[in-house]
């Protein structure tokens, strides 16, 4: 009976399968040479993204981030207090979270907040703005998609869940995931598991979703855009965020918080806000809430000329004081809205951010917009197809 050849640090070829016939064992191993079992490992790795991730792990572990600095949530009103405690006992569990609020308010933030404070603060921390992703790419984005499964797969690419294995995925305007998907996240949640696109092994993964929304998802259900049993398993526990509008006593503060910001961003000398700007910003309703106070902060710092804000500075309140929409705004949906979307696109280079920021709504909104009318953002604002009607016998 022939003994199986050993491997020794002389032998001029990598180790394969013959090496092995007879079984592998811890001493086996650690005969053969580092650098031959690191490229074995290696080409193995190439096809199998969780062995790889392992691999990095060994070779490059991740540190113990810092836990006495979470993100900063700012608002000494009773409502943000009462915001800070569901956050600091929701941190504590592993159930999933819905937040709910209007557009722009800090949803985000919390959710980085929670997962920052929670046992999964080494883990990734995944976001996914469910409204800014075309339908037809919802599907391969969350749950990845394997070489082939269509046209232009040309090799595998792994979802957001993946990625989010071990930490938390944020799925942001969750009201505007497709309703054919909701059902495979409805089992992911129940069972742990996902399934490539075009993939027919199911891969287990241990994710917290914490989901958000800035629509009532109960009129969502009534009208059959959204599944009862799925808000049912992500509104285990709930977070709700009041608007700005509502806690007034926070709107100085965060001015302050985003003056700091803005002026190491911009090197500006700016102390702080005149009487005139202070008393202008409580006055203000802040329909585009936190997010529309931090740009018309860091604008002002940019125009501005002196150590304090002036109200002249605070470009854009003076058009909405009231918080009531600039006279003269089409309706949704109307032809009159459609051309001031293309007009404005045009005008902005098809800039996003310009664009929201000139028709003052979010980024949110402009996606729905840009949906309702079926523009598609190319070069020359080239529009989607639209669907010829079938001829009908009179």
């Amino acid at each position: 009976m022939s003994e199986s050849r050993p491997l020794t640090p002389d032998t001029h070829r990598p180790p394969d399968a013959q090496d092995f016939a007879g079984g592998v064992s811890v001493d086996d191993l650690a005969r053969v040479p580092a650098q031959r079992l690191a490229r074995l490992l290696l080409e193995r790795a190439a096809e199998d993204p969780t062995l790889l991730g392992r691999l990095y792990e060994t070779v490059a572990p991740r540190k113990d981030p810092p836990r006495s600095a979470p993100p900063m949530i700012i608002g000494p009103s009773r409502a943000m207090q009462h915001v800070t405690s569901l956050v600091r006992r929701f941190e504590q569990t592993e159930e999933p979270i819905l937040i709910t609020g209007e557009s722009g308010t800090g949803k985000e933030l919390l959710a980085r907040a929670i997962h920052d404070g929670s046992r999964r603060s080494r883990g990734p921390f995944v976001a996914l703005n469910c409204a800014a992703i075309p339908p037809s790419l919802v599907a391969s984005e969350l749950f990845g998609y394997e070489k082939g499964a269509f046209t232009g797969a040309a090799a595998r690419s792994l979802g957001q869940i993946e990625f989010a294995n071990g930490g938390t995925l944020f799925l942001d305007e969750i009201g505007d995931m497709p309703i054919g998907l909701q059902g495979h996240l409805l089992r992911f949640l129940q069972e742990g598991q996902i399934r490539r696109v075009g993939g027919r092994e199911t891969i287990a993964l241990n994710v917290r979703i914490v989901s958000a929304t800035n629509v009532r998802l109960s009129q969502a259900i009534a009208e059959g855009r959204f599944r009862e049993d799925l808000f049912y398993r992500l509104n285990v526990l709930t977070l709700p965020l009041p608007p700005l509008r509502d806690r007034p006593d926070d709107i100085i503060p965060l001015a302050c918080h985003f003056l700091g910001i803005a002026r190491r961003d911009f090197n500006r000398e700016v102390e702080g806000f005149a009487p005139e700007a202070a008393s202008a910003l409580q006055r203000y309703r802040w329909p585009g809430n936190v997010r529309e106070l931090m740009s018309v902060v860091r604008r002002a710092v940019v125009v501005g000329d002196g150590r304090l804000i002036e109200a002249t500075s605070l470009i854009g309140l003076d058009d909405r004081a009231d918080g009531n929409p600039v006279p003269g705004v089409p309706k949704p949906g109307t032809a009159e809205e459609r051309t001031l979307l293309l007009e404005t696109l045009e005008r902005t280079g098809e800039n996003i951010t310009s664009t929201a920021d000139a028709l003052r709504v979010s980024r949110v909104t402009l996606y729905r917009m840009l949906r309702r009318h079926d523009i598609v953002l190319k070069r020359g604002l080239a529009e989607a197809p639209v669907a010829k009607r079938p001829q009908h016998a009179h």
